[in-house]
C-alpha cells in the first residue's frame, strides 16, 4: 500500500495533463492566477538578493537611509500593486467559479449520461440507471459525450475525483451532489478518494476508461449479461466495510437503487 502523500502527489501531477475540457480549464486557471502571482514574488525575491548584497555590513560605499521608509513612491509600488494584482486575481476567479460551476450543465450536441455514485467503506460503486448495469471500482464512459455524475455516500463523508477530467467533489450521507465533467479523447484515467476516510483509503481507487460509443456499448452490453445482480438486499452486503477491492460488474435489479440508499438516512425513526 502506498503513502498517503505518494497518492496526493500523483493525483496532482495528472491536473497537469488534462483529458477534457472541464481540466483543461481548471488548469488554465490555476496557470494564470500562478503568473500574475509571480510577478509579485519573482521581483521580491530579486530586489531581497540585491538589497542584501548591496546593504551588506562589510559594504562601507553605501549609506544606509532610515528616512526612505516614509518614500511616497516607494509605499505606493509595495502597497499598490500587490493591492491590483490582487483585485485582478479576485476579478479571475470570481468568474471562473460561476463558470465551472460543477452544477452546471455542460453544452454539447450529444445527450448528457446519467451515473450515480456511492461512496463506501472502501470503495466506489457505479449505477448506471439507463442502462440498469453497476460497477465497483470501475467505471467506463463514452469520450466527448458530457457526463451527469449524481453523488452520495453510505460511509463517512469523501470525495470524487478524476485529477485528468476536473476537480474533485464531496460525496455525504443524506446528501446528493452532482458533478459535470467530459473526456475529449480516450484512455484510462486514475479516479480515487481525496479525503482521508480511514483504514482503506489508499486503495479507495479505481479506473475511469473513456472509450468510444462502440466499445462503450459493447460493455455495456456484456455487463448486462453478468450472473451477478444487484439489489437493495446484494447491494447492504456490498456496502460492508472492506478495503483493497476488486472491479466488479451487475446486473442492476432495483432501478430505484440510488434513491433508496440516499434516502434511507432521512426516514422517520422506527420506520
Amino acid at each position: 500500500m502506498q503513502p498517503v502523500e505518494v497518492i496526493y502527489f500523483r493525483e496532482y501531477i495528472a491536473m497537469l495533463f488534462p483529458k477534457g475540457m472541464i481540466a483543461l480549464e481548471e488548469r488554465n486557471l490555476l496557470f494564470i492566477l500562478q503568473a500574475i502571482m509571480l510577478l509579485i514574488v519573482i521581483p521580491v525575491y530579486i530586489l531581497t538578493f540585491i538589497f542584501s548584497w548591496k546593504y551588506r555590513a562589510t559594504n562601507k560605499k553605501e549609506i544606509y537611509d532610515p528616512d526612505l521608509v516614509d518614500n511616497k513612491l516607494a509605499e505606493y509600488l509595495w502597497w499598490g500593486l500587490p493591492f491590483v494584482l490582487t483585485c485582478i486575481i479576485c476579478a479571475i476567479s470570481w468568474i471562473k467559479t460561476f463558470e465551472l460551476d460543477p452544477y452546471k450543465p455542460l453544452v454539447s450536441d450529444k445527450k448528457p449520461k446519467t451515473i450515480q455514485v456511492v461512496a463506501l467503506q472502501w470503495k466506489w460503486l457505479f449505477i448506471y440507471p439507463e442502462e440498469k448495469i453497476a460497477s465497483v471500482n470501475f467505471l467506463q464512459i463514452p469520450s466527448h459525450t458530457p457526463i451527469h455524475f449524481e453523488i452520495t455516500a453510505d460511509a463517512p463523508m469523501n470525495s470524487f475525483w478524476i485529477p485528468h477530467l476536473g476537480g474533485q467533489i464531496y460525496a455525504m450521507p443524506k446528501m446528493k451532489s452532482v458533478l459535470h465533467l467530459i473526456a475529449d479523447e480516450e484512455g484510462d484515467f486514475r479516479g480515487s478518494s481525496a479525503n482521508l476516510s480511514g483504514e482503506g483509503f489508499a486503495g479507495m481507487h479505481f479506473i475511469t476508461r473513456a472509450s468510444t460509443e462502440d466499445d462503450y456499448q459493447q460493455w455495456v452490453a456484456a455487463t448486462q449479461q453478468s450472473m451477478q445482480q444487484l439489489g437493495f438486499e446484494e447491494y447492504e452486503q456490498l456496502a460492508l466495510p472492506s478495503t483493497d477491492n476488486s472491479e466488479e460488474v451487475y446486473q442492476l435489479q432495483d432501478e430505484d437503487l440510488f434513491d433508496r440508499i440516499l434516502m434511507k438516512f432521512m426516514a422517520p425513526k422506527g420506520q
